[in-house]
């Protein structure tokens, strides 16, 4: 172990060497992005002689089924143009590493063939004819024999409590297949292209492509797990990336992107790239734990990392968080390398229609109307023999005992079935139930329903999907990094049934090209860890106006544990579960509110009507001043996927309202009072 490393793993030595600045200039490609923001900071950054580059993920599974069942994009294809315009721009301009995951939102091979085209084509336009890019492009497409064979042999599960067993009808009717690759691909590319501009991956694990360009820098070797050094570099590159991977979320107000300047010991620094936003210890710790089923361990390809001993330091200028103590647990220790598979079907095609009620006399019996419809609906459909489904989502009915209801209930009529005609019959058929079913007390006798918006009776809204796969799927030895042309079998550790040693190659691919006409600059391989400066620089981002502080107190006179918390957010945290974050902006209302008993399992189990056998997780936070707690994804009663037939909040964003209006007991009422 170098003196160097040593002294900065015991903390002794007060100024670690950097490694890599990385910039993030927003949390999604095809979001949009401020070019300005990322030239200033790009300008600043690259004259320090430390090896730079923008890194940015591009997927999630947040918006449903739909993606990977039907192949399509997250984004418009002129979401994608637009973007990498700009980053095209800023990687020629600055000699600047490109490397973004999760190609086209699903990472799925089309799509990173497609988003490949996408630079062909902006490469091409008039004015780049200069540009010059030697692209990689890395697919992780999952063969479905692949999988089929792993589940024979018991080495598929469930990713989570709340997720199904795998089954071999799941297979087959699952669309494509990806895996979500650690960052031993994106290493392996690197090091079989030095001189790369421009990596386009397929589906990942959100930090891996951070992780890799990091660990490609430090020359890391990620087998050597047993090693105190390399845990602690991978922990600090893996938290780092996990941080970075959503832009300037984490920041305060909330921003575009944000930048990380990343050192040998795996420390590092995070600020917003916006002038007028900052960074603060909780902002940075609340959002480590942000969308994850727990807070302390996360894991992910590999193994997990460990925040039990992270720590998050406000650094002078008051925009820059330096955080420092993760550690990574590597899987190999004790078992196999896993990855996360995904996978979705399409299973029919819905028809909607909607509008609202405004007649108070058949508000106060709206439930018993909606009943007749269904029933009058099933009736009209006695001769069809195919399954179909219809439901209605109810917005703004009144509950018992508010006072001043909403005058207008709306509502949304959803059918499902194998075809859309047969979809449309049925929403159709409801609808008219709807306007023209009778009700005690009826005056409006032309029509009870206001319907239209849009100049549409029904919507046929296409093909309906839910998920098939979100399971792990252990990998042989090798199996994790990149198939290069060159590569040989790689041998595993004993024999198969018939005591024959079997052969095993990576699964996943590359192609690379050089796109662009410009003439390709002589340049040498991006800098290794021996060529790097050791004065590094003190703080990483660009100066500028200091952010508008965080609104500290609450409510004058607090009743509801809404008053008391700063921030108080729902979200999904993959298809199969709901995460609670309570964030506190004061230490003392944090830990008063700790010690009061109010938040528990129990307390999370009465306030969203669960068994307390149903929280997954529940507990407090201390770095992000915060309580967290995870639950099953339920709807109409059942454990149920995001997105699909019936879905309301496919992100899970507005499930924390039972949390904000719980009652603050008297006794912590009292505490808070002496304050």
């Amino acid at each position: 172990m170098s003196p160097i490393i040593n002294d900065q793993l015991n903390e002794v030595d007060a100024a670690p060497t950097p490694l890599c600045h990385i910039i993030t200039p927003v949390g999604m490609l095809g979001y949009g992005l401020n070019e300005e923001e990322n030239t200033v900071a790009l300008r600043h950054l690259v004259a320090t002689g430390i090896p730079t580059a923008l890194i940015l993920d591009s997927g999630s599974t947040d918006s449903g089924p739909d993606r990977l069942a039907q192949k399509a994009m997250g984004q418009p294809r002129s979401a994608y143009l637009r973007d990498l315009r700009k980053l095209l721009k800023l990687t020629h301009q600055f000699r600047v590493p490109l490397i973004f995951s999760s190609a086209g939102g699903d990472g799925i091979d089309e799509h990173v063939r497609e988003i490949v085209g996408v630079i062909e084509e902006i490469s091409a336009e008039k004015g780049n004819e200069d540009y010059s890019f030697k692209t990689v492009a890395i697919f992780s497409n999952i063969e479905k024999e692949t999988v089929r064979e792993r589940l024979k042999a018991g080495g598929v599960r469930g990713c989570g409590p709340c997720v199904p067993d795998l089954t071999e009808d799941d297979i087959d009717a699952s669309t494509v297949v990806v895996a979500q690759m650690g960052p031993e691909p994106f290493i392996d590319a690197m090091k079989a292209n030095p001189d790369f501009n421009i990596i386009v991956g397929g589906r990942a694990y959100d930090p891996a492509p951070y992780v890799a360009y990091c660990a490609y820098l430090a020359g890391l070797d990620t087998n050597d797990v047993h090693s105190p050094v390399v845990q602690r570099q991978m922990g600090g590159f893996t938290h780092m990336g996990k941080i970075l991977e959503c832009g300037g979320t984490c920041a305060v107000p909330k921003s575009h992107g944000a930048i990380a300047t990343v050192y040998k010991d795996g420390g590092f620094t995070i600020s917003p790239l916006t002038p007028t936003a900052h960074c603060t210890p909780v902002s940075v710790a609340a959002h480590t734990m942000y969308e994850k089923s727990r807070p302390d361990l996360l894991h992910g390809p590999g193994g997990y990392f460990d925040l039990n001993a992270a720590t998050y330091e406000q650094l002078p200028d008051q925009r820059t968080i330096k955080v420092r103590g993760s550690v990574f647990h590597f899987s190999k220790e004790s078992g196999p390398y896993q990855v996360k598979l995904e996978a979705a079907s399409v299973v029919g095609y819905r028809s909607l229609f909607l509008g609202s009620f405004r007649d108070p006399i058949l508000i106060n019996q709206l439930d018993k109307l909606l009943s007749l419809v269904k029933i009058y609906t099933a009736e009209q459909h006695t001769h069809v023999t195919e399954k179909w489904e219809f439901d209605f989502h109810i917005y703004g009915k009144p509950e018992e005992g508010v006072e001043n209801p909403s005058p207008e209930v709306f509502i949304i009529g959803e059918a499902l079935a194998p075809t859309q005609e047969l979809a449309t019959s049925v929403a159709s058929t409801a609808r008219i139930g709807v306007i023209h079913g009778s009700y005690p007390g009826q005056k409006a006798t032309s029509g009870n329903f206001a319907f239209g918006i849009g100049g549409k009776s029904v919507m046929e809204v296409g093909p309906c999907s839910r998920f098939t796969m979100y399971h792990l799927m252990d990998l042989e030895e090798g199996e994790e990094g990149l198939l290069l042309e060159d590569s040989s079998s790689t041998l595993i550790n004993g024999v198969n049934g018939n005591g024959i040693h079997k052969q095993r190659k990576p699964l996943f691919t590359q192609s690379v090209s050089l796109i662009g006409k410009g003439d390709r600059p002589s340049s040498k391989a991006p800098l290794s860890f021996a060529d790097l400066p050791t004065n590094g620089i003190k703080q990483n981002g660009v100066k500028g106006i200091a952010g508008v502080e965080a609104v500290n107190g609450f409510a004058s006179k607090p009743t509801k544990l809404g008053d008391l918390a700063q921030v108080v957010r729902s979200k999904n945290s993959g298809p199969y579960e709901i995460t609670f974050d309570l964030i506190f902006a004061s230490r003392d209302t944090y830990l008063k509110v700790k010690d009061s008993g109010l938040l528990s399992v129990k307390t999370v189990a009465d306030a969203y009507k669960l068994p307390e056998s149903d929280i997954l997780w529940c507990g407090f936070f201390d770095p992000a001043q915060a309580f967290k707690a995870t639950i099953p994804r339920i709807r109409a009663g059942k454990r149920m996927p995001g997105g699909g037939f019936m879905e309301n909040d496919v992100h899970g964003s507005q499930q924390h309202l039972p949390l904000v209006n719980l009652k603050l007991p008297e006794e912590l009422l009292a505490s808070l009072a002496q304050d």
